[in-house]
């Protein structure tokens, strides 16, 4: 049975005016940054449709379009259990923002931030950009391919001039929906060190067996101490909205956190503040489908990267759109994603952009048309014949 996702085409996407699509040449198939190429829900198109109607077009409160925040917090409770207020969220213009608000509000120049890499470019940028130490952390691997947290690696890395830990969940690039006892070492080492935590868990809708698990749900001493980042962009398609919310059960955290961001970014604008409302009260349908046909296509990636491509490695992804390839014993270890650039036509993002620990990996977007994710391992099988 076919999906109405199926019959996007390359042709068509490539048209579209999206960094995504015109980044690369036109005869590149497109998978590297983290949007979807699914059509919004149309609850989001009349939520946005319904406040241009209202011609109310003056500033919003600082707290939100109404009704917004209220959306966030018992999207929360029904989709994790986690428990919030409103008055503990506050609305940004991106979870990126918030990165680097966290950075400012919990550190200052010369300070520690410790992290675990691989790990998505902006987390670097908010820390070394602000004159901080961007301690990185590896995560371990086993023989599956699959990482976990390493709590003693984690422990050596802390120093006195350590004040904040910078946590990913689900973890970007690699897939990982941390289990609880890795959030409870992470928690321990919060508390014993007395540090501040900014969890990024943006991906978080995007689990697929279970239901994820905030960091700050693990116990009262991290909650206290933790800014949790959250948002609509990545289950919903709607990165070019540019929201996120700020969630913070200690009212001392999030002041603090505030002061940090005040007039340095921003509220997001009305539009998108309707859409998230709409996303979060009626998308749901829209949702499950799309999430069941993520999960397809991660399911074809497994079968052929297990089948027909012996010698790259790859730990199906536990949330998330996005394939960690290792190619490490492959002709590609050196630079796979420019080779599968150059000689298949295929744009991914290189490995070496998550740090050093991404040498030899590339990541693949999968939330695009199945035809399309086949033509793209194809097109890396081909490549990868060519060159043995």
């Amino acid at each position: 049975m076919t999906h109405p996702y199926d019959g996007l085409t390359f042709d068509e996407l490539k048209q579209r005016p999206l960094l995504k699509w015109r980044h690369y040449d036109d005869d590149v198939l497109a998978m590297w940054v983290a949007d979807m190429d699914f059509p919004v829900a149309s609850a989001v198109r009349e939520g946005i449709h319904t406040w241009a109607d209202s011609a109310l077009y003056g500033y919003p409160e600082w707290t939100g379009l109404p009704g917004v925040r209220e959306a966030l917090v018992e999207h929360l409770d029904r989709t994790t259990g986690w428990k919030v207020t409103p008055d503990q969220v506050w609305l940004l213009p991106g979870v990126v923002p918030g990165l680097f608000g966290a950075v400012k509000a919990f550190s200052s120049q010369g300070d520690g931030i410790l992290a675990s890499t691989p790990l998505y470019p902006p987390f670097r940028m908010a820390t070394e950009n602000q004159g901080r130490l961007f301690q990185s952390v590896d995560l371990a691997q086993d023989d599956t391919g699959r990482y976990h947290f390493d709590p003693a690696a984690a422990e050596a890395a802390v120093t006195p001039a350590t004040r904040l830990l910078m946590l990913c969940h689900p973890h970007n690039p690699t897939g990982r929906s941390f289990e609880r006892d890795e959030l409870e070492a992470m928690a321990d080492l919060v508390n014993r060190h007395r540090l501040f935590a900014v969890s990024d868990e943006l991906h978080a809708d995007l689990t697929y067996d279970g239901r994820h698990t905030p960091f700050a749900s693990v116990n009262k001493e991290a909650a206290a101490r933790t800014v949790t980042l959250v948002g609509p962009t990545k289950a919903f398609n709607l990165a070019g909205l540019k929201i996120g919310f700020a969630v913070a059960e200690n009212p001392e955290v999030l002041d603090r956190f505030k002061q940090a961001m005040a007039f340095v970014s921003m509220p997001p604008p009305s539009p998108s503040q309707a859409g998230a409302r709409a996303a979060y009260q009626h998308g749901g349908e829209w949702f499950a489908s799309t999430l069941d046909y993520l999960k397809g296509n991660r399911d074809l990636i497994d079968r052929f990267v297990r089948e027909r491509l012996p010698d790259v490695r790859l730990h199906a992804p536990e949330a998330t759109y996005l394939a960690w390839l290792d190619f490490r014993k492959t002709a590609l270890a050196d630079d796979p994603a420019g080779m599968l650039l150059e000689h298949g036509r295929l744009g991914l993002n290189d490995g070496t952009s998550f740090g050093p620990a991404g040498q030899g990996f590339a990541r693949l977007n999968f939330a695009t048309a199945r035809p399309l994710v086949q033509e793209a391992l194809e097109r890396i099988e081909g490549v990868l014949t060519s060159r043995s």
